[in-house]
């Protein structure tokens, strides 16, 4: 009875059956052997002709818990003499191939995968990590390998952090899905040139990319500019003022030594007015009466901030940039000259945004999931594993698994 109600339960077909059950009550496991008639043939996993077995081969695969206990299945696994191909390991139907794990067992780490660290999922299932990431990392390769990226036209670039120590990993995004498609070591020219390279492993060319969104790192522009030929760049609206504000702090650090109204006001200076608090808000009108360098660079900021807000229309967006660099020339504020110079030396990029609308507010979205992943993992010293987590969380995989 017992062989006959694991038979149902593990979905065995002849010829295959149960052969014995055991309990190790040491070791808490419930082991189930399983053999072939004799006679039997099985399907090459090459062609799927049915063969006769040549010989058998030794196999445990680790099963889902029977209540509390480990199940583990035995089998005399038949390598099958397929006249076409020769010697093969028959495949299971309740595994992968090289795997020593059922389908449903990987079924459930890569459901708790989503939302546990690998090093809890394999404390609570009491396997070594390293076999943990192998069904992962199995799983989001096939699933990646399937994407296909022929419609993919508009992308976002930005670079995180894997760990302390400045470990980086570059990742492309799909700006119309909000999906990872690409994630790389690094944050040089040679993540583009990766990217660019991928493309074609999934219906895709260089030459498809029209619009790239990212910040102004020299690499990524170079970097585009080689292996993207077709790609018209936006700067990161962001990232340009956040530019602008580190001038806007670096004005107020200069002038706060000679006086010391300035000190302990830095926050006021870097948020917008309607998120200043009350008391801000007051110390701010206070100071912008004591004729400082720092208050006319913030309104300089509020100004330039404006035309990203206000502005729709490239052409007028082109006159207002214009008018408000040639106000930063004469401010004889040297941070606000030297931003002045890299908009200037970005300029095409700058005012894209204007055409393309694009933003960092996917990036931010996408790195937002990652860095909770990193997070709970307490960072990953494997960076192909957090790049695997990366695809997991953020890729819009379809992991194909057994229902």
């Amino acid at each position: 009875m017992n062989e006959q109600l694991f038979t149902i339960a593990l979905g065995i077909n002849e010829p295959v059956y149960i052969e014995e059950i055991t309990f190790d009550k040491a070791e808490g496991e419930l082991h189930i052997y399983l053999n072939f008639r004799r006679g039997g043939q099985f399907a090459c996993p090459e062609c799927g002709t049915l063969a006769p077995a040549a010989d058998t081969l030794e196999k445990t695969w680790r099963h889902l818990d029977f209540f509390q206990y480990k199940c583990r299945l035995h089998m005399r696994t038949p390598r099958v003499n397929c006249p076409e191909h020769g010697v093969r390991l028959w495949t299971p139907p309740w595994a992968r191939p090289r795997s020593g794990f059922t389908l449903l067992f990987e079924a459930i780490i890569m459901q708790l995968a989503k939302d546990m660290a690998v090093s809890c999922i394999a404390e609570y299932v009491g396997e070594h990590d390293t076999r943990i990431w192998r069904i992962i990392n199995a799983y989001v390769r096939n699933a990646y390998s399937e994407k296909d990226f022929s419609n993919v036209e508009r992308v976002g670039v930005d670079e995180t952090s894997s760990r302390k120590g400045h470990r980086y990993v570059t990742i492309f995004a799909d700006m119309d899905t909000g999906n990872v498609i690409f994630a790389t070591p690094g944050k040089d020219a040679a993540t583009i040139a990766a990217f660019a390279a991928e493309l074609p492993k999934h219906n895709a060319k260089p030459e498809n990319i029209k619009e790239i969104a990212m910040d102004m790192s020299p690499s990524f522009i170079s970097g585009v500019a080689d292996k993207l030929p077709n790609a018209s760049v936006t700067f990161d609206k962001f990232h340009v003022v956040k530019l602008l504000n580190e001038a806007v702090d670096t004005v107020r650090r200069v002038e706060q030594k000679v006086n010391p109204l300035l000190k302990k006001t830095r926050y006021i200076w870097l948020k917008n007015p309607k998120n200043l608090t009350a008391t801000q808000v007051q110390n701010l009108g206070s100071l912008a009466n004591e004729n400082l360098k720092t208050a006319r660079a913030y309104r300089m900021k509020l100004t330039f901030q404006d035309i990203y807000r206000e502005i729709r229309d490239k052409d007028v967006a082109d006159i207002a940039i214009r008018k408000w660099l040639s106000w930063a020339v004469r401010s004889r504020l040297d941070p606000i000259k030297k931003f002045a110079k890299t908009v200037k030396k970005h300029y095409d990029g700058i005012l894209r945004y204007f055409d393309s609308r694009l933003t960092s507010g996917v990036m931010e979205g996408i790195n937002s999931r990652v860095q909770e992943v990193k997070r709970r993992a307490r960072g990953f010293r494997n960076i192909n594993n957090y790049i695997t987590m990366i695809y997991l969380v953020a890729g819009g995989l379809e992991i194909v698994q057994p229902t």
